[in-house]
């Protein structure tokens, strides 16, 4: 079993805080994460294995390289073409050991590989890292020359909208009613598609999106899973709309795993869409997760707020 832990030492300083690793839901038998440190095998089946954990922590030496989060695929892209520049925190204005650098990115790259066994082992891992921890530990409050009791300011409240205030009450109904009107407007930018493409198998699989709609709408949860499942099945158009609508019929349906699964991949279909973020907060809840619940529901409300503020400058 895979646990997600915050490790603070006596003092309270933190040596290891929450950064995404999986975590067993209240069944005992089903897992979520942060879309960003989910390892592949979990997305493509929902697996997770001992090497999942690897993938994970190598999304947080990243994330402590870089000083914000890349996507693997990208830093993968910049590691194999030496970008290493482009690649480490701005903030350290270049004080950095590039031998230092080098080996935990190598190490990075290491456990992002896409093949589980491709992955080092966690002995491997904490020999490499131990040979690189040189100085004595400096307490973050001394590093980021805070207060050691400086109060953190708490995080304004924003007005929530409609879609965001219907899931943070988990009114399935509501929620229902607002992806039927949104329709697929946040999905024009998976949607283009070739000449070539317009094949049988293509027309076939746009006729099973058409079916799972009308069945969503009339609130036939169960044909809408089956033809939204042909759709993607099919694997040839990515459609968040319909990960996200298939992820409210679970919910209906009582699957709340299958729910968050589904609003993962529409995360991962569309990075920056609140919906995927809402949906997933929902699933969260009914999964007794209150916590992963909340945070999902404010990250969701920081892109909408975004993407506002994007259109108003527009």
């Amino acid at each position: 079993m895979i646990l997600l832990l915050s490790i603070y030492s006596i003092d309270g300083d933190p040596r290891l805080s929450c950064f995404g690793l999986m975590k067993n839901s209240m069944d005992g038998k089903s897992y979520s994460t942060n879309l960003a440190y989910t390892p592949p095998e979990y997305l493509k089946n929902g697996r997770v294995i001992p090497e999942s954990v690897i993938y994970s922590f190598g999304t947080v030496l990243l994330d402590l390289l870089s000083g914000k989060h890349i996507p693997p695929s990208h830093a993968l892209d910049m590691i194999r073409g030496e970008n290493l520049n482009l690649l480490m925190d701005s903030h350290l204005e270049g004080k950095f050991s590039s031998e230092e650098a080098t080996q935990v990115v190598g190490l990075a790259s290491q456990c992002l590989q896409y093949e589980p066994r491709e992955r080092p082992s966690t002995k491997n891992l904490v020999v490499t890292l131990a040979r690189l921890q040189t100085k004595s530990d400096v307490p973050s409050n001394v590093m980021l020359r805070v207060s050691k009791h400086e109060e953190a300011q708490s995080t304004p409240q924003r007005p929530l909208s409609p879609l965001a205030e219907a899931c943070s009450r988990m009114d399935l109904t509501a929620i229902h009613q607002i992806l039927v009107m949104a329709h697929y407007r946040d999905d024009k930018e998976t949607h283009e598609l070739s000449f070539q493409e317009w094949t049988q198998q293509m027309r076939d699989m746009l006729e099973a999106r058409k079916q799972g709609d009308t069945a969503f709408r009339d609130k036939d949860f169960k044909t809408a899973i089956d033809y939204y499942s042909q759709f993607i099945n099919v694997n040839i158009m990515v459609s968040p709309t319909v990960y996200a609508r298939r992820s409210l019929c679970h919910l209906f349906s009582d699957r709340s795993d299958a729910a968050l699964l589904d609003a993962m991949q529409a995360q991962c279909a569309h990075p920056d869409w609140p919906t995927a973020f809402y949906m997933q907060s929902v699933a969260l809840s009914k999964l007794d997760m209150q916590k992963d619940a909340a945070d999902m529901l404010l990250e969701g409300a920081a892109l909408e707020e975004k993407r506002q503020r994007g259109a108003r400058a527009s």
